[in-house]
């Protein structure tokens, strides 16, 4: 099965959602209006049509309603000039009600039919009387979302270790599992402080650089194998591995330092 399908977002740094353009040609960087479960949507096309096959999407894929018209395009401007207004009483209504719960983003619907409220908690928080403050003050519909971590860490923004803007808040549009394993098969020093972001969990760039690395790897002794080189006998004590070096100690001659191509012979050992 095939079906044509455009790319859209809803943010500047969101997630890329598929949607049917029904025949329609829409170009990149075009505004256009969708409905989601939200409700309707303003959109930007950033990926011109491309052609799913048989892919498990195609039956979830929704249509475009239409190119935004300029009343489309000043609703959606209005709905962003609230959000300041709505976070501040947001703000004074969660101190009003004690929630240990901090407000990170509000946004409409294009239509003002719903109004979703994102907060980050540590834990379960009751917001029941939250919730009816908020109707009662915006009179619409209101969905609270609690986001994790990594979400409000790409809400809030902030300077990674690396002394660059946070990767989820310029251009990670969606966040990819990310695991200790990674760290160990850089052979990164498993240090909290040094392998975590800024939203304490495991940094983003582990998944980047994961695949050159266990490229890298093939062919290479682990740390502690006994390898034969020109030398003699040895047992592996470090390994470099995007230089694909090996520093091995072998007995009465010390520590030498080979390039993989140049080991003879490798066993493990432990």
């Amino acid at each position: 099965m095939k079906k044509n399908v455009i790319g859209i977002r809803f943010q500047l740094v969101g997630k890329k959602y598929y949607f049917d353009p029904q025949d329609s040609p829409y170009e990149r960087g075009e505004k256009i209006v969708v409905e989601t479960v939200r409700g309707l949507e303003l959109a930007e096309v950033i990926e011109p049509e491309v052609t799913l096959v048989d892919d498990p999407l195609i039956d979830t894929v929704k249509p475009v309603l239409r190119r935004a018209t300029g009343d489309d395009i000043k609703a959606y401007e209005e709905n962003q000039n609230a959000i300041p207004d709505i976070l501040d009483h947001t703000q004074s209504l969660i101190d009003k009600h004690a929630l240990t719960m901090k407000l990170l983003n509000a946004s409409y619907t294009l239509d003002r039919s719903k109004l979703l409220i994102e907060f980050y908690a540590e834990g379960r928080v009751d917001f029941r009387h939250l919730v009816k403050d908020l109707a009662y003050q915006f009179k619409t519909r209101i969905e609270l979302k609690q986001v994790g971590s990594r979400d409000s860490a790409k809400h809030l923004g902030g300077i990674g270790p690396c002394g660059l803007i946070l990767c989820c808040n310029t251009f990670l549009g969606e966040f990819d599992a990310v695991s200790i394993k990674m760290a160990k098969n850089q052979n990164l020093a498993l240090n909290p402080v040094n392998i975590s972001g800024l939203c304490g969990k495991l940094l983003c760039c582990l998944r980047y650089e994961d695949d050159m690395y266990t490229t890298s790897r093939k062919g290479m002794p682990k740390e502690r194998s006994i390898i034969t080189a020109k030398d003699g006998k040895g047992k592996v004590l470090s390994m470099n591995i995007l230089e694909r070096t090996v520093r091995v100690y072998i007995e009465d001659k010390g520590v030498h330092t080979y390039n993989v191509d140049e080991l003879i012979e490798t066993r493990d050992t432990y």
